[in-house]
C-alpha cells in the first residue's frame, strides 16, 4: 500500500497487522522478567544487581516515551516506525549474544528505548479513520498490544525451559526483522502536519501537560489501574510459588496465560467509546479492578477454589486495565492531530511511572505483610481512581 495515510481507509487486514506488530514489539519489554534468575547467574550479576535487567528496560522505555514518541508529530510515521523497529531488532539480538553484564544491560536499555515504536503505531492507526470509528480501531490495535504483554512472560519461560534464555532473544530478533519487512510493504505513509523543530516540540510538552484537563484526568485513571496491574503481576507469582499454593514455574506460566483473556475487553471498550459511553465504561473498569483484589479474600489461600478466584481476579483486572487504556487513548487522540504523538507520550509516560511505583511498592508490602498487605494496597489504587472519577463533570 502506498500513498498518504490521510487518503486511506484502514482495512481489517491492516488492523490485524498493526495489532500483531504492537504485541510482538511490546513483548520484548517483558521477556526477561521471569528469566532474571538464569540471566543474572550467567552474567555474574549479584542478587542485588539482578533487578537492573528489568529496571534498565523500563528506564529506556520511559525515556523513549518522552524523547522519541513525540517525533510522531514531526517525522513521517512509516519511516520512524521502521527505523525504531530495526534498531530494536539489533538490540534484542545483542541481548541474546552478550555474555557479559555491561553489554547485556546496555542492550536492555536500548530494547526499552526502541520498543516505544508501539506508541507511534497506535496513534498512527487512529489517524487512518474517521472520528466515529476511532475507538473501534484503537481498541482492536491495543488488544494486540495487551495480548503481547500478557503472553510474553509465559512464552519466554517455556522457551527458556526447553532451550535457553538466549533463544528467547534470538527468536524475537528474527520475528522483529520479519515484521519490519512486512510493515515496509503494507504501511502507507503518514506525514504529520506539525512544523515545530525537535527541541520546540519537547518544550511544548510542558504546556500540554499543564493545560490539558482531559490528558490529566485520563492519565490519573490509568496510573491508578496500571500501578495495581503491575503490583498484581509482581506479587502474585511469589504468592502462587509460596508454601500455600506451591505452584511450579510452568503452572504459574499457565496462570498468566489465563489472565490474558482480559485483553478481550479492549475492542469492546473501543466500541463503547464510539457510542459515547466512555464515562460509564471508565467507572465500570475501575470497579472491576477494585473487585479483582477483593475476590482473593473470599476463601482461605491454598485451595483449588482460591486458585480459581485468583485466576478470575487476574482476568477482571486485566479487563479493567484494557478497557481504561483504550478509552483513555481514544479520548486524547480527539484533542488534536498535530499534538497526538506528544499527548500519547505524556499519557503513557505518566501511567508507566505509576506502574513502576506500584511494582516497587507491592514488592515492599509483600515482603513485610504478605499477600494481605500487598493486595490491600492494590485494591486501594483503583478505588482512589474511582473516587476521583466521581468528580468528572459531564
Amino acid at each position: 500500500m502506498t500513498g498518504s495515510v490521510q487518503d486511506a481507509r484502514i482495512s481489517v487486514r491492516l488492523t490485524l497487522i498493526l495489532a500483531a506488530a504492537c504485541g510482538l514489539i511490546v513483548a520484548n519489554l517483558y521477556y526477561a522478567q521471569p528469566l532474571v534468575g538464569p540471566i543474572s547467574r550467567d552474567l555474574g550479576l549479584s542478587p542485588a544487581a539482578s533487578g537492573l535487567i528489568v529496571t534498565l528496560t523500563q528506564i529506556g522505555y520511559g525515556l523513549g516515551l518522552l524523547l522519541i514518541v513525540p517525533l510522531g508529530d514531526l517525522i513521517e510515521n512509516k519511516r520512524l516506525i521502521l527505523t525504531m523497529l530495526l534498531l530494536d531488532a539489533l538490540a534484542v539480538l545483542g541481548a541474546g549474544l552478550f555474555n557479559q553484564a555491561a553489554p547485556f544491560l546496555s542492550a536492555a536499555l536500548l530494547i526499552g528505548l526502541c520498543s516505544v515504536s508501539v506508541q507511534i503505531i497506535v496513534p498512527y492507526a487512529s489517524a487512518m479513520v474517521a472520528p466515529e470509528a476511532r475507538g473501534r480501531v484503537v481498541g482492536n490495535v491495543v488488544s494486540g498490544l495487551l495480548v503481547g504483554i500478557m503472553l510474553a512472560r509465559p512464552v519466554s519461560s517455556l522457551i527458556a525451559g526447553v532451550v535457553s534464555w538466549h533463544a528467547v532473544f534470538f527468536l524475537s530478533a528474527a520475528v522483529l526483522l520479519g515484521l519490519a519487512l512486512l510493515l515496509a510493504r503494507t504501511l502507507p505513509e503518514r506525514r504529520p502536519a506539525g512544523s515545530l523543530g525537535y527541541f520546540a516540540l519537547l518544550a511544548s510538552m510542558k504546556d500540554l501537560a499543564l493545560h490539558t484537563p482531559v490528558l490529566q484526568r485520563r492519565a490519573a485513571y490509568q496510573a491508578g489501574l496500571f500501578s495495581a496491574f503491575s503490583l498484581f503481576w509482581t506479587v502474585t507469582p511469589l504468592e502462587l510459588a509460596g508454601p500455600e499454593f506451591g505452584l511450579s514455574q510452568s503452572a504459574i506460566a499457565l496462570f498468566a496465560l489465563a489472565g490474558a483473556a482480559g485483553a478481550i475487553a479492549a475492542p469492546i471498550a473501543g466500541r463503547l467509546a464510539d457510542r459515547g459511553l466512555s464515562r460509564i465504561a471508565t467507572r465500570v473498569a475501575l470497579v472491576m479492578a477494585t473487585l479483582s483484589f477483593a475476590l482473593t479474600y473470599l476463601v482461605p489461600s491454598g485451595s483449588l477454589v482460591s486458585l480459581a478466584l485468583f485466576t478470575l481476579a487476574a482476568i477482571l483486572l486485566d479487563a479493567g486495565v484494557s478497557t481504561s487504556l483504550v478509552l483513555g487513548q481514544r479520548a486524547i487522540y480527539t484533542l488534536g492531530e498535530a499534538e497526538r504523538g506528544r499527548l500519547n507520550g505524556l499519557f503513557m509516560a505518566t501511567f508507566f511511572l505509576g506502574g513502576a511505583l506500584g511494582s516497587a511498592a507491592g514488592a515492599y508490602a509483600y515482603a513485610h505483610g504478605g499477600w494481605l498487605a500487598a493486595s490491600l494496597l492494590g485494591l486501594a489504587l483503583p478505588a482512589a481512581a474511582f473516587l476521583f472519577s466521581l468528580t468528572e463533570k459531564r
